[in-house]
């Protein structure tokens, strides 16, 4: 079994700032990408962020420029430094990755972690 926690959600004032992080833990031999999505009250769960084992990052246009994601492979985990947060930026934030076995690979997902921003 593989477990993905997720922390650092919160309240926060619109033009403040929130790092998010997420710990895999369990049997991984080596994790692939890892992402963040979000979850806005009647919306579509939608990307955020992605970064693959080798640092390429991918962005969804609303938040290039003002959040960045990052991990450290060593202990299998990835954050999302988000700064100037908006209350368009109000969500449930999950955590994902792709965890590799060594005969198969599949997609875990953390339990989410709310962050409200006000205006």
């Amino acid at each position: 079994q593989v477990q993905l926690v997720e922390s650092g959600g919160g309240l926060v004032q619109a033009g403040g700032s929130l790092r998010l992080s997420c710990a895999a833990s369990g049997n991984i031999f080596r994790i692939n990408d890892m992402g963040w999505y979000r979850q806005a009250p009647g919306k579509q769960r939608e990307l955020v962020a992605a970064i693959t084992r080798g640092d390429s990052t991918n962005y969804a246009d609303s938040v290039k420029g003002r959040f960045t994601i990052s991990r450290d492979n060593a202990k299998n985990t990835v954050y999302l430094q988000m700064n100037g947060l908006k209350p368009e930026d109000t969500g449930v934030y999950y955590c994902q990755a792709e965890v590799q076995l060594p005969v198969r690979s599949f997609e875990v997902w953390g339990q989410g972690t709310l962050v409200t921003v006000s205006s």
